[in-house]
Formats: structure tokens, C-alpha cells, sequence
């Protein structure tokens, strides 16, 4: 399996479970557009879309920062273009980035609800509309959108319904554009069943505990290296818990993602366990 020469859009990208997913494809020589607006440090969130590309280029791909407002058409219809004007076009469309607010109904602020339905579901299908045109090009094209198993678990929507609803407009764009483009183009989604080692959980969600059991965000990478190298034809629709897919291609050892074994691990929403049961593993520590 490889992603050699093959020209990757993402949205985000500029650190987290992005620069990852974007690291593992480089190390096969892909051609990366990191579209992202972080252009200058941050004082909690490491990374911006100009060291995301250094990274990439170190790690052997080749690599295209590009400041990117996903909620503006204009801006993304820009960087698309940009993307196809520097490598010849486009194989892959991420939609890695998403906004999150944790909140029940009466303190969640408009405009927070605002933010993540613009990012989460607009975003998603701006940029995966965007991109669209040139995917049909492609020999082997996908989207894969970082978003969880569509369940309608009240559990899922009692504590934070803006978020649940926001992040399910990613999955419903998995479940439409799967069936529009059946054997055209693979759509697929990805979610972790753990929490990953990201900025977002160290600062906005759980703090130095959650940061530390949970897992790295390599899991995520290794999953999705599967998924975009899957036939197109015959991989889509699909809503994958990163370790199963992992488990079913032969990993083993789940312990390189984490310090601490999997029942210490910090559990991630919208994981139905029934449907997505803990891999059988040898080693988890």
C-alpha cells in the first residue's frame, strides 16, 4: 500500500490527528495541501500550516501551505484551485477540520453553535463539494471525513446536543455522498474509539489526565493510511472505529499508541459499543 505522488486536500491539518494522517502519507511521497488558518503560533496550540509543511517535506512528501477559511466558498474555491494549479490536481479530500463546544442546551452561545455548524457540516460539504470536479478525475479517489458512526443513542445528545448535531452533519455527508458517487468516489468516515493525544483535549476537554490516557494520534494515521488505499468501488460508506479496522488488517499491538492499557484508556464519544466491540489484542501496554 502506498500514496505515493497522490495529491491530498485537508482541511485543518496544521497539528493534532491532521498532521498525522498527513505525516504517514508522506512517508510514501504523497503531495499534501494543509488548508488551515493557523499562520502564527499559539500560545496552548502548537503548530501552524507553515510548520505542518516543513514536517511533511522532512518526513519526504511535498507540501502546500495554504490559509483557508472553510466557511467562506471563496476562500476554499481559491485553495482548491491553488492545490490543482501546484500538483495537477486532486486524489484525496480530508475534512480533519471541526470545531467543538461541550455544552447543554442553555450555555451554549449562538455564536459557538454557529461556529461549529459553519465548520463541522458546512465546511465538510463546502470543501468535499469543492473538490468533487477534480476527484472524478482521479484514478482512485476518496473523501474521508473525521467524524463518528451515525447512532441516535439519546446518550450521545443529552449533554451536548450543538456538538452532536454539528458532528453528525459530517457523517450525513458520508451517507450521502457514498451512495451519490457510489463507484466514482470513496466516502468514508473515521473516528477514534479512544481519546487522542490533540491540543483540543490537553486544553479544552479533560487536561494533563485525559492527555495522558489517551492515545496518539498515530492510531488515527495508520487507520486512515488503510482506508485511502482501499478500492473505491469497493470501500465506501463506511463509519470505521480506528483499532477495529486495524485488528481486521492484523495489528496486534496496541500498546505503541498508549502508556496506559485499554482500560485506563479515556473512552471518545459516539462509539456504540455493540456494534463496534473492543479488538481482541495481544498486547495493549
Amino acid at each position: 500500500m502506498s500514496l505515493k505522488d497522490k495529491v491530498i486536500f485537508m482541511s485543518g491539518g496544521s497539528r493534532g490527528i491532521g498532521l498525522a494522517i498527513a505525516m504517514r502519507a508522506a512517508k510514501d511521497g504523497a503531495k499534501i495541501a494543509i488548508a488551515a488558518k493557523t499562520t502564527e503560533p499559539h500560545p496552548k496550540l502548537e503548530g501552524t500550516i507553515y510548520t505542518a509543511a516543513r514536517d511533511i517535506e522532512q518526513a519526504g512528501g511535498m507540501a502546500l501551505p495554504l490559509k483557508c477559511d472553510i466557511r467562506d466558498e471563496e476562500s476554499v474555491q481559491d485553495c482548491v484551485q491553488k492545490t490543482v494549479n501546484e500538483f495537477g490536481g486532486i486524489d484525496i479530500c480530508i475534512n480533519n477540520a471541526s470545531a467543538i463546544s461541550l455544552t447543554g442546551t442553555l450555555d451554549t452561545e449562538m455564536k459557538r453553535y454557529d461556529l461549529m455548524h459553519n465548520i463541522n457540516g458546512r465546511g465538510t460539504f463546502l470543501v468535499s463539494k469543492t473538490c468533487v470536479p477534480y476527484l472524478l478525475k482521479a484514478e482512485n479517489p476518496h473523501i474521508l471525513n473525521l467524524s463518528p458512526p451515525l447512532d441516535m443513542n439519546p446518550l450521545w445528545f443529552k449533554g451536548s446536543v450543538a456538538y452532536t448535531m454539528a458532528k453528525y452533519n459530517m457523517s450525513m455527508c458520508v451517507l450521502g455522498m457514498a451512495s451519490e458517487f457510489e463507484g466514482k468516489i470513496a466516502v468514508n468516515a473515521l473516528w477514534p474509539r479512544t481519546a487522542i493525544k490533540t491540543a483540543a483535549v490537553a486544553n479544552v476537554l479533560g487536561g494533563d489526565e485525559m492527555y495522558n490516557k489517551s492515545r496518539s494520534p498515530e492510531i488515527m494515521a495508520d487507520a486512515a493510511h488503510i482506508i485511502l488505499n482501499k478500492d473505491k468501488s469497493k470501500f465506501t460508506g463506511n463509519f470505521i472505529i480506528d483499532d477495529t479496522l486495524l485488528a481486521e488488517h492484523g495489528e496486534t499491538d496496541f500498546g505503541k499508541y498508549a502508556d496506559y492499557p485499554f482500560d485506563q484508556l479515556m473512552p471518545d464519544f459516539f462509539v456504540p459499543a455493540a456494534d463496534y466491540p473492543v479488538p481482541k489484542v495481544v498486547k495493549d501496554s
